[in-house]
């Protein structure tokens, strides 16, 4: 199947591609080492979080990745991250939500589909109305791709902070809503809260520079194997792990 235009009107179309879109395995991998190299972050854990992760991983659970959200950079500290944890076994298995414009120029949409990118028609640049029934196919596709084993990094904050970057913001529903399809399929999502910290900001809405993202901290909460039933209170279960993550990762700066 060829890649469809990523514009909302197209929406069954595009998550009919990204229901089965597999980047190349090798590519992605040298392509996360690259970013790994190029931006060097350091990668802390919550105590006995990494082994319980790789137990996890080996166990071929389908990892929900909730990141909290500072800059237009993310993506790609984050896939530095990954490289440089131990994440790196799930590289080229896990789908990463990403907003739609970002698959509108060419050079880049191929960076994002190497990534694992989905598409997100997000609320806040089409109305609400509008973007319903495209995130509801989005939800699906992500929870069908769990139950096959893919992982799914969200984050789960839907825009940058840039008013606290110690304290995650408002948290959306999807998350949770993932969740719980997948576990409605069959899967048994794990929960991987990892907090990012480019260190203290004199001005919170001013993003980081690439110089000043180079180093920045990342910390891995304990993962949750064992997600409550609804989604609202799976999003709640987010909102305050991901906030313990965040507070390590400050902490470590």
């Amino acid at each position: 199947m060829e890649r469809p235009e990523v514009v909302l009107e197209n929406a069954d179309t595009v998550y009919d591609f990204y229901r089965d879109h597999q980047q190349n395995l090798w590519k992605a991998r040298a392509a996360y080492w690259l970013l790994g190299r190029r931006y060097r972050p350091r990668v802390t854990y919550a105590d006995g979080a990494r082994e319980k992760l790789r137990e996890l991983i080996s166990q071929r659970r389908p990892l929900l990745i909730a990141v909290n959200h500072l800059s237009q950079l993310d993506p790609y500290t984050v896939a530095a991250a990954a490289w440089r944890s131990a994440l790196r076994p799930v590289i080229g298995r896990t789908r990463v939500l990403a907003k739609d414009e970002l698959f509108i120029e060419t050079a880049l949409r191929e960076r994002i589909d190497m990534m694992g990118g989905i598409p997100v028609f997000r609320g806040k640049d089409h109305g609400m109305r509008a973007v319903n029934a495209a995130g509801q196919r989005m939800i699906d596709i992500c929870a069908e791709r769990m139950a096959r084993g893919d992982g799914v990094a969200v984050f789960p904050e839907g825009t940058c902070n840039d008013v606290d970057p110690t304290q995650v913001q408002t948290i959306g529903t999807g998350i949770g809503h993932i969740a719980f399809r997948a576990k409605k399929l069959g899967a048994e999502p794990v929960l991987v809260s990892l907090g990012l910290s480019y260190g203290p900001r004199l001005d919170p809405a001013v993003e980081p520079t690439k110089e000043e993202a180079r180093s920045a901290s990342f910390h891995f909460g304990v993962p949750v194997a064992a997600l409550p039933t609804k989604p609202a209170e799976i999003t709640r279960v987010v909102r305050d792990e991901l906030q313990v993550a965040l507070d390590g990762a400050v902490k470590a700066y």
